[in-house]
């Protein structure tokens, strides 16, 4: 089972070359803001949340899909190291 460590550099990896394409790997920091400033919309939402489902084998729920659980690296490490 991955650490949460491990689980923030897979999805900062799959951030940069889904959405951040050719931007600083240095900037895009654990607690970088994803949703609240734009860098994920609803769609790269729902292509985040597929991607987690897809590596992780875990189940989020529609209700869990959102700035609460998925702004940070760190949120996202934490909700998805939960479903494991």
């Amino acid at each position: 089972m991955p650490d949460q460590n491990a689980i923030m550099a897979a999805t900062k990896s799959f951030i940069l070359s889904e959405f951040l394409e050719g931007e600083d790997p240095d900037e895009l920091t654990e607690d970088v803001e994803l949703i609240s400033s734009g860098i994920l919309d609803s769609l790269a939402t729902l292509k985040l949340v597929t991607h987690l489902e897809n590596t992780y084998d875990i189940k989020i729920e529609a209700h869990e899909a959102d700035e609460d659980n998925l702004n940070t690296l760190v949120d996202i490490a934490k909700l998805v190291a939960s479903k494991l």
